[in-house]
């Protein structure tokens, strides 16, 4: 896993650095599904529930699973999410970044810090004993206490042989409640962050989820493995 999470990261340092003005969300997508082949590995979200494409790429009021597209241009001011994931020997890597496009707004810069922070947040939690509860409370109470909100219809997850496992990780919850977390569990903790209001609606495609009220929204992620030496991120 620690493998396949090192190809994702490779996989987004190098988009990262792509994301320009006038690039397309489908120049993105090209350039990652070249990159995951040379690798040696496979994307894993293509044909996954029918899901068209190598990544999911999420612009300003796009929360997760934007589907890359020619038409689909950044522009400056703008932030995209790129989520990727990928599976090699059978075990699989998922992780996620929001990047702006050039210079940004106060407030969308400050989203894209607290939605990154909490992510850490929850990771720091991530210890033999503690719970899932402990994790979504770390993540809630950072991104309110800043006056963003935590959307509650998208969820981390555990991962390993499939790419979404037991248990589920919401980013909100009430410390002390939920599983254990025992070592050895690998875990994908996600914050989606609404710069608004929580409330998600679905567009046409089935897939691409945006913020109800128009507001930027930001997606972090990243693979953990539970140890008794504390959290051990497979995908930095």
């Amino acid at each position: 896993m620690r493998r396949s999470g090192s190809i994702v990261r490779q996989v987004l340092d190098m988009l990262q650095k792509m994301v320009a003005p006038g690039v397309s969300t489908m120049d993105l997508e090209r350039a990652a599904d070249k990159s995951i082949r040379d690798l040696g590995a496979k994307p894993a979200f293509k044909g996954y529930y029918d899901y068209p494409c190598v990544l999911c790429t999420s612009i300003n009021q796009e929360i997760v699973h934007g589907i890359p597209s020619e038409r689909r241009v950044l522009k400056p001011g703008d932030i995209v999410s790129i989520d990727c994931g990928v599976v090699l020997d059978g075990y699989f890597g998922d992780a996620a970044i929001t990047v702006p496009v050039g210079k940004l707004e106060p407030e969308v810069e400050k989203l894209l810090e607290v939605t990154e922070a909490s992510l850490y947040r929850a990771i720091e939690a991530a210890r033999v004993g503690n719970t899932i509860g402990d994790l979504g409370a770390a993540v809630q109470r950072l991104v309110e206490n800043n006056g963003f909100s935590v959307v509650r219809e998208f969820v981390g997850h555990g991962i390993g042989t499939r790419l979404h496992e037991d248990p589920q990780i919401p980013n909100y919850g009430t410390p002390g409640f939920g599983p254990k977390l025992r070592e050895g569990m690998v875990l994908a903790i996600e914050p989606m962050v609404n710069a608004g209001k929580p409330d998600v609606l679905l567009l046409d495609d089935k897939w691409t989820a945006v913020s109800k009220d128009g507001s930027c929204s930001a997606h972090f992620e990243h693979c953990i493995a539970i140890t008794d030496n504390g959290p051990d991120i497979l995908t930095k």
